[in-house]
């Protein structure tokens, strides 16, 4: 029995309490209306919010003992997200490239989105965590960049997801305010639709409000991972782009690393030291596939053509 009847069955049984003894036959009865399946109104979607059915679909429901849904239509979905224009000045001087003619350095982002799409489709996966080994190397510009850089092919579907719980950066890069927790989607608190943002109808945002201290307690979740596997499902994307916390700072990433297909690690050619990229490798081996490694803020100039100097 689901936990929606679990708790109507409590109801049922407490609304009884405090009246007369009943007799065996009466108690037949209630054991048996309380057994009865009930609709749980599950809404298109989202599993956590009711809709009522109507009732010859009820009762087909009921006839098969089993609740029947047609899958969600991406379409539906990705049309009730809220939409949001972005500020192409705001973008400009955070260093994010949403026009193809903004700047040269847009063809090497063009470039990591065609070679990390070959190598993901090729392997059936769709979820791509961003990290670096420590604060400061550029993930979060690299993740929001790559995002819009796949955003740009017309009729494609890219979902950007801020799970850098502790220090969310992407609202602050694209310049958008009244963005909710994103703790109250990942625990079902908050349906997919009323926390995504759609900038056309090729990029879905979720973005993340309010730092989250206990991180990896949330990332370890079981309902996080059925809110991502839900998200999947409802939006459909080509590739989900996941702004993940850095590894050699805390456990959060290896809470994270479970529910993704494999990871870009991002390193500072300023800052970032040999060993730091091998504790890395390390870390992600028998764990999780590293796609590759992008060299951010690179010193020497013949790497010039793989610069990309922000944070």
């Amino acid at each position: 029995m689901a936990n929606h009847d679990i708790l109507l069955t409590s109801a049922n049984w407490s609304a009884d309490l405090g009246q007369a003894p009943m007799d065996d036959e009466s108690f037949r009865k209630m054991a048996e209306e309380v057994k009865r399946p009930r609709s749980t109104g599950v809404s298109v979607f989202r599993n956590t919010h009711s809709t009522a059915h109507p009732p010859a679909t009820v009762e087909a429901e009921q006839t098969s003992g089993a609740l029947n849904l047609s899958p969600p239509n991406p379409d539906r979905v990705w049309e009730s997200l809220n939409p949001v224009a972005l500020n192409a000045a705001t973008l400009a001087g955070n260093g994010l490239f949403a026009n193809a003619q903004q700047s040269p350095e847009i063809a090497h982002f063009d470039i990591l989105r065609t070679r990390l799409l070959h190598a993901m489709q090729e392997r059936g996966w769709t979820r791509i965590a961003i990290t670096s080994p420590t604060h400061g190397c550029g993930k979060s510009f690299v993740a929001a960049n790559l995002a819009l850089s796949l955003a740009r092919r017309p009729s494609s579907r890219t979902v950007l997801l801020d799970l850098e719980l502790r220090q969310p950066a992407l609202a602050n890069l694209f310049g958008l305010t009244d963005i909710g927790p994103i703790r109250e989607f990942l625990n079902g608190e908050q349906p997919l639709e009323s926390h995504f943002r759609r900038v056309g109808r090729t990029l879905a945002l979720g973005l993340n409000g309010t730092p989250v201290s206990a991180a990896a307690e949330v990332l370890h979740e079981p309902s996080t991972t059925d809110t991502l596997d839900a998200m999947v499902a409802q939006l459909h994307p080509d590739l989900i782009v996941i702004d993940a916390p850095p590894v050699l700072v805390s456990d959060d990433v290896l809470a994270l690393l479970p529910k993704v297909d494999a990871v870009l690690l991002i390193v500072d050619g300023t800052k970032t030291t040999a060993e730091e990229v091998r504790a890395c490798e390390r870390l992600f081996e028998g764990n999780c596939p590293l796609m590759g490694v992008v060299l951010n803020r690179a010193q020497d100039r013949g790497l010039r053509r793989y610069r990309y100097g922000h944070k």
